[in-house]
């Protein structure tokens, strides 16, 4: 299999070492649901770890949660609740829209708030080796005291220098250094630590986690083009700089999200969680627009486009409707048509070559579908029952590794999933924003789910 390494900046060929594969990805924030943006990393990555179990390969997948950091603490107080209840909050929420979405849990789920000991020995070992240092009452990285900084993202650190910005209250010693411990103030949550209370810096918690769950050099890591500095930039820093060992073998950054062609941002008016999105559009039909286009490739999210994505699904369902009643009705003496079934057996093959070059899952989506032409043309005539067979699990292996499997029971949710767009529909109205609230239940009655509302709030009930 051959990868793009952000780190060399070409296709390299991944040589997995004896069936393991290593994988860390970054993970969300959890003041908020993830957005649409976050989605695409957490699609593409489950899609890449499957991709590599499939081929036989264990896979030991770590995907952090990142439970304390400035947002947190801001959400809390809007919320007038603790940090700790806002990050189990929208962890729930994480795995019900992530479930919804198709993605598999990871092998760990680490939180940074039950990692401090891991992260409080990285920052000594830091400071032991003169790459950290105590301001005040924080502990910072001495960023030039790495002198690779910058060769994952380009960087120059004089380009850096030039552009930082300097407070008056600065108390470091360059302005380009970055914080790994953060002295304790009034109202935020805190540890002990040999510098005396507080909370870990964002970027050291990930260099900490890696080493603790999956050892000092891992085979990918992999997160939205935006983390690549100056994220990941400093996880490399201070990883290397404490183990002296490479960090990561190979870096995989996925594109960019736009919004009817525009870049996504809140300032344009343009961003919206995966939960907002799926109050409109299937869970499954985001997941089949995220894993359409190249992972390093930039996207456009519109109605269109999920529209579209929502079209395609219906046509790879009406497949497998089509071949479990055709299997169901096979005898030994269907037509034997030897050509259409070498034809159809070879879309494993080429499915395997568009993954194996760069994960291109658009190309084995497009392997997909000339899969799902050539079954109609099977179909025409009535097969023999072994040929329908094999058919019909080569079509359910490739539907079942994306993860379109088509749902049990379409049409009708999950009671948490109602309770929670329930919850964001009042939120909706609070805002007075009665267009989405309208889609919101709208979507749910096309789900068989009635809505009331009532003086005691809102009661729903299946339809019958």
């Amino acid at each position: 299999m051959r990868l793009y390494n952000t780190y060399s900046g070409k296709k390299e060929e991944f040589d997995i070492r004896d069936k393991q594969v290593r994988m860390y990805a970054c993970g969300p924030t959890v003041y908020n649901y993830f957005h649409i943006g976050n989605a695409r990393c957490f699609v593409l990555f489950d899609m890449l770890r499957r991709y590599l179990e499939y081929r036989g390969n264990k896979v030991k997948f770590v995907q952090n949660f990142t439970d304390i950091d400035d947002k947190m603490i801001q959400r809390a107080t809007e919320e007038g609740t603790s940090v700790k209840e806002v990050a189990n909050k929208y962890i729930r929420a994480y795995f019900a829209d992530a479930k919804g979405l198709g993605i598999k849990p990871a092998t760990v789920h680490p939180c940074a708030t039950e990692n401090i000991d891991a992260i409080i020995a990285i920052i000594e070992t830091l400071q032991a080796k003169g790459h950290a240092y105590v301001a005040g009452n924080d502990v910072y990285f001495s960023t030039r005291s790495f002198k690779k900084y910058g060769k994952l993202s380009k960087i120059d650190v004089d380009d850096l220098e030039s552009g930082a910005r300097i407070d008056i209250n600065d108390v470091k010693k360059d302005p380009i250094d970055f914080a790994l411990w953060k002295g304790w103030k009034e109202g935020e949550p805190a540890w002990d630590s040999p510098w005396g209370r507080g909370r870990p810096g964002w970027h050291i918690e990930c260099s900490a986690m890696v080493d603790k769950y999956l050892g000092k050099t891992i085979d990918i890591h992999c997160g939205g083009a935006d983390l690549a500095f100056p994220h990941h930039e400093n996880e490399v820093a201070q990883s290397e700089a404490a183990f002296g060992v490479p960090f990561a073998r190979f870096w995989l950054h996925n594109g960019y999200i736009n919004v009817d062609n525009q870049k996504m941002s809140k300032s344009a008016g343009n961003f919206f969680t995966v939960r907002e999105a799926s109050a409109q559009y299937s869970y499954p039909a985001i997941r089949y627009f995220l894993l359409s286009a190249h992972y390093r490739s930039p996207v456009n999210f519109s109605a269109d486009s999920l529209e579209q994505a929502q079209a395609a699904l219906d046509r790879l369902y009406r497949c497998e409707e089509n071949l479990s009643f055709a299997l169901k009705n096979a005898s030994s003496e269907g037509a034997e048509d030897a050509e259409g079934l070498i034809k159809c057996m070879g879309a494993r093959e080429k499915f395997v070559l568009a993954m194996e070059d760069d994960f291109n899952t658009a190309d084995a989506m497009g392997v997909v579908f000339e899969l799902v032409r050539d079954i109609n043309t099977f179909l025409r005539e009535t097969r023999k029952e072994k040929d329908l067979r094999q058919v019909h699990a080569l079509y359910m292996e490739l539907i079942s590794l994306m993860g379109f499997e088509k749902p049990a029971e379409r049409g009708k949710i999950a009671e948490e999933e109602i309770e929670e767009l329930i919850a964001l529909r009042g939120l909706a109205k609070k805002e007075k924003n009665y267009a989405l609230a309208d889609e919101i239940r709208n979507n749910l009655k096309e789900k068989g789910v009635v809505l009331e509302d009532t003086a005691h709030g809102v009661k729903w009930r299946y339809e019958n």
